[in-house]
């Protein structure tokens, strides 16, 4: 799935990172959400996921941060970086705070620099600093924003005044980005990662983090079993010279696989297929074979999801069109050769359609899948092709024959119009019958008495069911897929810089307040009709605290325990819907502290999304917006405020101080201006920052003022 952390830009797919704790819990940058929902909607995606049996394999970006600053760009700009340093091209813009539960959402760039949010970096932490230069390799070139520096020497504080500026240590980049790695595999449970652009930075941190989100993540630990793979440009050697300096803890995108596959493609038949085997890198088990990727395919489509042109200079390495009548011929050969393959999702549904917009998951008449795509994935799976030795048994300009020893034969042919028929050994033991998997081929064959089958393939034309490919394996093998359900564990830190208190976020996290019984929200889970098991784990074991779930909006309480030290227990739900977890001190004379609460549960295998509500605080109908203007601002006493661009009438007013408390209404007074003025009397609020929220018939708008 793409980066699930915020971005500066909510339509952004999350190449462009800013802050790597904000999964979409926090109101900053002017957004809540990130294109994959707010933070228990990704993490309920999440879940889902392993209900039906399907691992996670989550984006990740940490060679750069971009965006520095308040929404405007304020505070973000270091001016010792724009008189000390040469023009990197990223302004000096190098000092990134962040919004926590301690300090949410208040305008402006001073505001922005007093914000605590866990990992705040300095000009330091990127190139170039005092000690490391910028600009001359692909480890140290800003590409894509400030480009981060992950030597040990590379730390040090802002030159800002009267603000957040903690001291760091040696290394910290490298411990924060290992810190931010082990929270990330115990907060989303995901279980592998794709690193993009791993040649901007070391590959000693790649293998530094992957190995303890393997060994070092407690519950989380993926093990030997987690997969991993970077987005390496450069040649076979390369690639595999960057998988080994990880230990090949990560394996690579095959690149130089997928440029002779494109080739081929676009060969109109006249490209030699014995050249394929050799194409790909010889670290082949550690490869990840592809013919499409977001990075080499970028469409322009037309109001009607049709493809209509081709953004061809922003591609790597140029695209292949799923119409291309060999694009199953390549996909056949991708899925033949050693390594993990990986199909595209444009490639795999047919996505040029009017329905590309607005067609419903569960109708594949709406968004069909090519057949021969699902056809070669079955084939993959049920005849284990993976289980079988990699064996080239032909190879000439038109016809390529690959035996998965003893389980697979496939067979290959770029040719337009003729069939290619080659007799090959085989592993098969003399006798078995064969039948062809892809349907290209009507009568079973057999393996004769020397050990040897003749292996027939079709053309790309379109003449046949299939297009360029076969596959052969044991006769009778059938059925479809069951992959067992998987339960989802999920950890939350409740710490003060984390999360985020202001109204307009999920209002999560946050320590445990000294001397209150206040209960704290952790989260929200979407969970299917089974058990929820929840236990917390409070820094202070001396403590009595009490653990809490409750229903979707968090209003009727179904279970709880109070206890001292490590508190679990386990409820069994009755329905499939969001269920609502807090915690809180049991008694008033408790300091405040940290703690840590673990869902281990279920989620169903199909939701509808729009039949759950989970009433967070963030409501849908909730507009921030420039439409609702206030004057003057900062106000004395009295502030005029009117609402633009909407047809029905101001319903009711509500006023929130910043931290999102309601102010009693005794405390203000409305009254009705000419047209749609009205005027707010708030002469007897303290001094503060509060926000005005206007209730109409199309929905509510807020604006924030500053009361003098």
């Amino acid at each position: 799935v793409p980066p699930s952390y915020k971005n500066a830009n909510p339509s952004s797919v999350g190449y462009s990172p800013f802050d790597h704790y904000d999964l979409g819990d926090k109101f900053q940058k002017g957004n809540l959400k990130t294109p994959l929902g707010d933070k228990d909607e990704y993490l309920r995606m999440v879940a889902v996921m392993h209900a039906n049996g399907i691992e996670v394999i989550q984006d990740i970006v940490l060679n750069h941060t971009v965006d520095a600053g308040n929404t405007d760009g304020a505070g973000g700009q270091d001016p010792y970086v724009i008189a000390n340093f040469p023009d990197d091209g990223t302004g000096g813009f190098k000092n990134f705070r962040y919004i926590c539960y301690q300090t949410p959402y208040i305008g402006g760039g001073f505001a922005y620099l007093n914000r605590t949010g866990r990992w705040p970096k300095n000009w330091q932490n990127f190139y170039p600093n005092e000690f490391h230069e910028c600009c001359t390799n692909a480890l140290n070139s800003p590409y894509w924003g400030p480009d981060i520096s992950y030597e040990s020497e590379s730390f040090g504080q802002s030159s800002c005044s009267n603000c957040y500026n903690p001291i760091q240590e040696p290394n910290y980049m490298r411990d924060q980005a290992r810190d931010w790695f082990i929270w990330f595999k115990k907060q989303t449970g995901v279980d592998g990662y794709r690193l993009d652009a791993v040649k901007h930075f070391p590959s000693e941190v790649v293998e530094d983090l992957l190995w303890n989100a393997q060994y070092n993540s407690l519950f989380a630990s993926g093990g030997d079993d987690m997969i991993s793979f970077g987005e390496y440009l450069g040649g076979n050697s390369d690639l595999d010279n960057w998988a080994n300096a990880t230990q090949n803890r990560a394996g690579t995108m095959d690149f130089g696989l997928r440029g002779s596959l494109r080739d081929m493609v676009l060969g109109q038949g006249n490209y030699d297929l014995s050249q394929l085997p050799g194409s790909q890198q010889s670290n082949r088990m550690r490869t990840v074979p592809f013919i499409n990727t977001h990075d080499t395919f970028r469409p322009i489509v037309d109001e009607d999801g049709n493809y209509a042109a081709w953004d061809t200079f922003n591609e790597l390495g140029g695209h292949i069109d799923p119409n291309e009548p060999r694009l199953e011929t390549a996909y056949a050969m991708a899925f033949a050769v050693d390594g993990f393959p990986m199909i595209f999702m444009e490639d795999l549904f047919v996505m040029d359609t009017p329905q590309r917009f607005d067609h419903k998951p569960n109708k594949e008449a709406q968004l069909p899948v090519r057949d021969a795509l699902r056809n070669i994935l079955w084939c993959h799976k049920k005849l284990e092709f993976k289980n079988g030795a990699y064996l080239v048994r032909h190879s000439s300009s038109d016809n390529l024959v690959i035996e998965r020893s003893g389980k697979a034969i496939i067979g290959i042919n770029d040719s337009w119009d003729t069939w290619q028929g080659n007799w090959i050994p085989t592993n098969f033991p003399p006798g078995t019958q064969l039948h062809d998997y892809s349907g290209a081929n009507s009568d079973d064959i057999y393996v004769n008495q020397d050990g040897w089958v003749q292996i027939w393939t079709p053309p790309c034309n379109g003449s046949n069911v299939r297009k360029g490919y076969t596959i052969w394996g044991p006769a009778g093998i059938g059925g479809g897929f069951n992959p067992p359900m998987q339960k989802t564990i999920q950890e939350w830190q409740m710490a003060n810089d984390l999360g985020d208190s202001h109204i307009w976020s999920l209002q999560q996290g946050g320590a445990l307040p000294a001397n209150s019984t206040q209960e704290r929200l952790v989260a929200k889970i979407f969970s299917g009709r089974t058990k929820i098991q929840l236990k917390c784990f409070p820094k202070n074991k001396d403590e009595d605290l009490t653990l809490i779930l409750a229903n979707h909006d968090g209003s009727v309480h179904l279970d709880s325990i109070s206890g001292i030290g490590n508190l679990k227990f386990t409820y069994n739900s009755s329905e499939k819907n969001w269920y609502t977890i807090k915690v809180r001190n049991t008694f008033n004379t408790n300091p405040a502290q940290t703690v840590k609460v673990r869902a281990i549960y279920k989620a169903p295998k199909f939701v509808k999304v729009a039949d759950y509500s989970k009433n967070s605080s963030y409501d849908i109908d909730t507009k921030v917006s420039s439409d609702l203007h206030i004057y003057p601002n900062p106000a004395h006493d009295d502030i005029q405020v009117r609402l633009e661009g909407v047809d029905s009438e101001i319903l009711e007013f509500r006023l929130y101080s910043i931290d999102g408390r309601s102010v009693a209404p005794q405390e203000f007074s409305i009254l009705k201006g000419e047209g749609k003025t009205w005027h707010v009397n708030c002469g007897t609020l303290k001094r503060g920052i509060f926000i005005i929220e206007a209730v109409t018939g199309q929905g509510k708008f807020r604006e924030s003022f500053v009361k003098n």
